[in-house]
């Protein structure tokens, strides 16, 4: 087999790699980003009650410890989305140096309407 065709093939499943799971992360978190927090937390909570025959006691207790991490993990969330951005965007534009400008331009209306489904159904920025 010749380089060129092994290299054309090696992209080709590399990307078919990336499309897959980006779209099975994509329908992760619609699913996921669909429910709010607290919405998260009381089907958590409704869970736990049915597995674990929690009382009233217990639940109330579980609810305020859930609501407590909860604020940590987004204060945490808050603190490093700027890395994870940076990390988005390097790997958007590594992307980009592999591809054609046809399908640069193409990976970028896809990128756009990811985005905007991300911020309409994932976590609010910031």
């Amino acid at each position: 087999m010749n380089p060129r065709r092994a290299y054309i093939y090696f992209a080709l499943t590399f990307l078919l790699g990336v499309l897959v799971g980006g779209v099975g992360l994509f329908f992760y978190g619609w699913h996921m980003g669909s429910m709010s927090g607290p919405a998260r937390r009381e089907r958590m909570i409704w869970r736990m009650t049915r597995h674990l025959n929690l009382n009233d006691g217990q639940v109330q207790q579980i609810r305020a410890i859930l609501e407590e991490t909860g604020g940590k993990v987004e204060a945490l969330r808050k603190q490093h989305r700027p890395e994870f951005d940076a990390i988005r965007t390097d790997s958007r534009d590594r992307i980009r140096k592999v591809l054609t400008p046809e399908q640069a331009t193409k990976f970028d209306e896809i990128v756009k309407r990811f985005d905007e489904r991300r911020q309409r159904y994932g976590r609010p920025p910031g």
